[in-house]
């Protein structure tokens, strides 16, 4: 798996200062449980039941005065004055020459807009933010007392029940409702295999909130599980696996990206590779076929085409690599950065440990 970063001193979050016996490790800009469980327990809740796990890391942002709209809407790559009420949208945040700079969603509930962003990336991307604040009304606000869980698996949907809280169809959709007297408000967040939910509330309450999730047959998952979770459905993560220097087109990420809504941040260049011209790669979900032995890919591992010199020029970089244990069977999962002409039908990719291939739609996990 993607190594977790253990040496990084960040503060711990609301549930880990409670869950103080368990080990922490640094995450997305924060300390929080690496394992709640047996691994295979808890990847098993994620994949055929329900977990519940931290989801501490995540920083909310209101977006505040008369100009918010319009000035939030020229900083994102993805629709803002015409997102629906209780909805979200994932964007990315680019500069000038249309590097990512960040992402984020954007939520909207009425007229509040607010940003939902990792801690890892929230000082540098609330700077970029603030730089272009100029003439106008707009204040970014940290709500400091906010903190989340997170709620996934195909059986989510039967613990919201059991604790009282609406069944939200559509991804990208909020609610509110509360859970044992506590107000939460429940999003239904992106995933590709399973059903994922976010429950916010004031920091704190996240003991109580946990233990009612728990009481209703939730079971607990730490990081380590999460990290298979996010590589299995080919989610990228900034710093991970989008870096600054890339372009919006070479994530892959078309769900980030509106082209009706007018100007924002970096369009010029995001339009000049849609009307004249591709990137050459893209971030693309892989499953790896190790050879009997072979140890784990780290990322940076290089695949080249299958019957090509070792010397070849590399047809896929690994930036995040897992191994998931599932009902007694073992699969390997990555996301790598692909050249766009190795994508072409799909060819047979290899390394030194064994062969892999592209995936076009997520994965089918059957045990």
């Amino acid at each position: 798996m993607t190594e977790l970063d253990l040496a990084t001193p960040f503060h711990a979050t609301p549930l880990a200062e409670t869950l103080a016996a368990s080990t922490l490790v640094s995450y997305l800009g924060v300390l929080t449980p690496q394992h709640l469980d047996a691994p295979e327990a808890e990847t098993a809740a994620l994949f055929q039941g329900a977990a519940v796990h931290d989801l501490g890391w995540l920083r909310h942002v209101s977006v505040r005065g008369e100009d918010r709209f319009r000035w939030l809407s020229g900083m994102v790559t993805n629709t803002v004055e015409t997102l629906p009420d209780k909805t979200g949208a994932y964007n990315l945040v680019l500069n000038a020459q249309g590097r990512i700079q960040g992402d984020v969603y954007v939520w909207r509930s009425g007229d509040t807009l607010e940003l939902e962003l990792t801690a890892a990336q929230a000082e540098a991307l609330l700077t970029h933010l603030d730089r272009f604040i100029i003439m106008d009304d707009v204040e970014l606000v940290p709500l400091e007392n906010q903190s989340a869980l997170g709620l996934a698996g195909p059986l989510a949907g039967v613990i919201l029940s059991a604790v009282g809280l609406p069944l939200i169809a559509e991804q990208l959709a909020s609610a509110e409702g509360s859970v044992a007297g506590i107000p939460v408000r429940l999003y239904r967040t992106y995933g590709t295999v399973v059903p994922h939910y976010a429950l916010w509330t004031e920091a704190q309450h996240i003991p109580a909130l946990w233990q009612a999730l728990a009481a209703a047959g939730a079971k607990p998952a730490g990081a380590a599980a999460l990290e298979t979770l996010r590589i299995v459905e080919g989610v990228p993560a900034y710093e991970v696996d989008i870096q600054s220097r890339d372009l919006a087109q070479e994530t892959a990420q078309t769900r980030a990206l509106n082209f009706t809504k007018g100007c924002y941040l970096g369009q010029e260049i995001v339009e000049r590779i849609r009307s004249r011209g591709q990137v050459h790669r893209h971030l693309r979900a892989l499953e790896l076929t190790p050879n009997p032995s072979a140890e784990l890919p780290q990322p940076g591992t290089e695949l080249r085409l299958a019957g090509s010199a070792p010397d070849s020029k590399p047809a896929v970089t690994l930036t995040s690599v897992t191994a998931l244990q599932l009902g007694g069977n073992q699969r390997i999962f990555a996301i790598g950065m692909v050249r766009a002409d190795a994508e072409v039908g799909n060819p047979a990719l290899a390394y030194p440990g064994g062969t892999a291939t592209i995936l076009n739609a997520p994965p089918k996990l059957t045990t």
